[in-house]
């Protein structure tokens, strides 16, 4: 049996926030609960204060909490 891969049906859009504020970043898949990883370049971020996932369906969301220049 073939697995079918999980694609982009919606990929990120670039986003502007003032600093400070919290800002949602969103992606839709082909696939429902499949398994998404955030990333910042190399590094995989993980739920914090700063970031918090969600995912409901084929929807996969990341809000950055207290946005800084370093989060571009």
């Amino acid at each position: 049996v073939l697995a079918v891969p999980v694609l982009f049906k919606q990929a990120l859009e670039n986003t502007e926030t003032e600093e400070g504020k919290s800002v949602s970043l969103r992606c839709e898949l082909t696939k429902a609960d499949a398994t998404v990883v955030w990333k910042k370049g190399e590094a995989t971020l993980q739920a914090s204060a700063k970031y918090e996932m969600k995912q409901k369906g084929t929807v996969a969301e990341l809000v950055i909490h207290n946005t800084e220049p370093e989060d571009a």
